[in-house]
């Protein structure tokens, strides 16, 4: 009996041996905005391929780099997607973890639409009133000091902007979409109003927030709505009121629910968000977690479908779906970069994209 026991613990230990130093099926994590190209082509993979589907979960940009980064064991993800660059923090992380050998990719462009339900009027807003909509704090009218949001209505910030309740569904903070926006709307507006950047002047450690200023008001008047951008754009179905913060492609499969704002008078459009013209256009990321490579042989046919023409190429597959093409000579030079699997290097990621 004890010989059969011991006989059952040692192949129980075998199992789980080789199940923790090899496996088929790749460990995908990271930005919802990713997630539906992602998919494609883990999908792609299992059908043309003798590798199983890839598993590929929508848990946020910042989720997806927490889990990522944790260490080099088999039960962490091999690949995270990111609608943002990673962080010089996230990079850290990773590194203290014994995460150290990383490669980036950039797919395509993105653009962040601000959408409504398609029942509504067109609706233009500019980029400025945008971000004074959502930001906790706001100049006052005689323009001396910042105050608590007030505004309850469209027309209250502009009288031009429709009488209209204000309510935005949007990403919560693991999300590199809500980062992006907060990056590319509120920053980018804030940091030319000395009103929030004299404070941080006058106190630097003490105001840092106002710095970069990115802080979402929490009254109600912005909804984070989770991870999953397909529930949002049924909230905008339900509520004709209400704007929904999500990525280009998101609009591209709903378009006969829901229909982009244009902001500062220019439509999310493929064209006009890969020229930069859409003013809240960005980069979409993978990073892959080349320790795992020999233990999971599928991630070089995955990383190396993901990179060719068949997917991202301006007539590829994910196209359709609304990736937005990067110009040949930059794909080229990143499909040889990813190809290689290049080490991400601090230096690298802190340089401008």
């Amino acid at each position: 009996m004890t010989i059969k026991k011991t006989s059952i613990a040692l192949l129980a230990s075998a199992a789980l041996t080789v199940s923790l130093s090899a496996r088929d099926q790749i460990k995908i994590v990271g930005s919802s905005t990713v997630y539906p190209f992602s998919s494609s082509v883990a999908e792609e993979l299992g059908a043309t391929t003798k590798f199983p589907t890839p598993v590929v979960e929508s848990t946020g940009s910042g989720g997806g780099m927490k889990l990522f980064c944790a260490g080099n064991e088999l039960n962490t993800p091999d690949i995270t997607n990111a609608s943002r660059r990673m962080k010089a923090k996230e990079f850290k992380m990773c590194q203290e973890n014994g995460v150290t050998d990383i490669t980036e990719s950039v797919i395509g462009y993105d653009g962040i639409a601000f959408a409504q339900s398609i029942s509504n009027a067109p609706f233009d807003i500019s980029k400025t009133n945008l971000a004074l909509a959502v930001a906790k704090e706001v100049p006052s009218k005689d323009g001396k000091s910042l105050i608590a949001n007030p505004y309850k209505k469209w027309s209250d910030i502009d009288a031009s902007l429709p009488n209209r309740e204000i309510i935005v569904y949007g990403p919560p903070k693991s999300s590199g979409t809500r980062d992006a926006f907060e990056e590319l709307v509120m920053q980018k507006t804030f940091k030319k109003m000395p009103l929030y950047t004299d404070l941080y002047k006058a106190d630097k450690k003490a105001n840092k927030k106002y710095k970069k200023y990115s802080v979402v008001r929490t009254d109600g008047v912005y909804v984070e709505s989770g991870e999953n951008d397909n529930l949002i754009v049924q909230k905008l179905d339900k509520n004709k009121a209400a704007f929904g913060v999500f990525g280009f492609s998101f609009l591209v499969e709903n378009d006969d629910k829901v229909q982009g704002a244009t902001i500062n008078g220019v439509e999310a459009t493929p064209e006009n968000i890969s020229s930069s013209k859409y003013p809240v256009s960005r980069s979409l990321f993978f990073y892959v977690k080349n320790s795992h490579s020999k233990d999971v042989p599928a991630i070089k046919n995955y990383v190396d479908l993901f990179m060719s023409e068949k997917m991202i190429g301006k007539e590829g597959i994910l196209g359709e779906i609304g990736l937005i093409a990067l110009p040949d000579t930059d794909r080229n030079a990143i499909r040889a970069s990813v190809t290689k699997r290049e080490k991400l290097t601090l230096e690298k990621l802190t340089a401008k994209h």
